[in-house]
């Protein structure tokens, strides 16, 4: 994938901040305004797909900070709202990401917030340049920039700079993070891979939210990761801090592709080859990717 160019007069750094600060807004919005009596509002593309209330509420509230401080961007969201610009820059958000871990109380979901440029609805003509992943109830905020580096920030407010350090050196000894699609076919293809995936890595991991899947990896706290299904705004912050923490990311063509909703995967270097030459060859096998 060629690298795309930041528009003049653009700081990666300043697209960062604006990240994390309305990321951490809307999480504040979604933890302190969740409703007693929360339920699904809405299904989208299966009856396991929800929205609640709080999925839009989040969204509006991010684009109506973007409205005032980066009026000239263009938005994309996964809920509804959006709209066009005319600076070269858009921002691709996830106002809840885990959803039914949201629903559930279980406290595994982030707001996702990243700066992009190229066409994030293109797969491979677009990348992230800044982005922020907050989990609002422990507190931790994840964020980077391009070719700045990435940081974590800790509930007690703790910088910790990410960087690749201790990795797996096989695939056997690869702890592996993971989601699942909403769609019952794709599950079951799914399930098809995983199958002959387990007996071969260390064990696999399953939180419920592709961004802090992607934070996680850059943390150390797995080693690699696959998901089939992901959206722009499911992956692009996470991508970005994934990458500046020195972790590969791809997509169905293996090293070097862009990631797909078809297949993203991401590996600590030293693993990376091995992991994304295995979980390409049983996506064709059991998708056809």
């Amino acid at each position: 994938m060629s690298a795309l160019v930041v528009p003049a007069g653009v700081d990666v750094r300043d697209l960062e901040a604006i990240a994390v600060d309305i990321a951490t807004s809307a999480g504040r919005l979604v933890v302190d305004d969740r409703p007693r009596d929360l339920g699904v509002a809405a299904t989208k593309s299966s009856v396991t797909d929800i929205v609640t209330v709080m999925d839009q509420r989040s969204q509006d509230h991010l684009l109506a900070r973007l409205d005032t401080l980066r009026p000239m961007d263009a938005v994309m969201g996964e809920e509804k709202g959006g709209r066009a610009g005319t600076s070269g820059i858009t921002w691709v958000v996830d106002p809840i990401d885990g959803t039914v871990n949201y629903l559930y109380d279980l406290p595994a979901y982030a707001v996702s917030v990243a700066a992009v440029v190229g066409d994030p609805s293109v797969p491979g003509a677009w990348q992230p340049i800044a982005g922020a992943v907050v989990n609002p109830v422990s507190g931790e905020t994840f964020r980077a920039a391009l070719r700045r580096g990435a940081l974590r920030r800790s509930g007690a407010g703790v910088d910790r700079r990410l960087e690749v350090g201790r990795t797996a050196s096989t695939l056997a000894d690869t702890l592996v993070a993971t989601g699942f699609s909403y769609a019952a076919s794709t599950r079951a293809e799914q399930a098809g891979l995983l199958v002959e995936l387990l007996p071969e890595v260390r064990d696999i991991r399953r939180i419920g939210s592709a961004a802090l899947d992607l934070c996680r990896l850059a943390a150390g706290e797995v080693d690699a990761y696959y998901e089939r299904g992901l959206n722009p705004w499911d992956l692009a912050a996470g991508w970005l801090v994934v990458t500046e923490a020195g972790c590969l990311v791809g997509g169905p063509g293996g090293l070097g592709s862009a990631p797909t909703a078809g297949l993203t995967w991401a590996a600590q270097p030293a693993i990376a080859q091995e992991f994304a030459a295995r979980v390409t060859t049983l996506a064709r096998r059991h998708h056809g990717s």
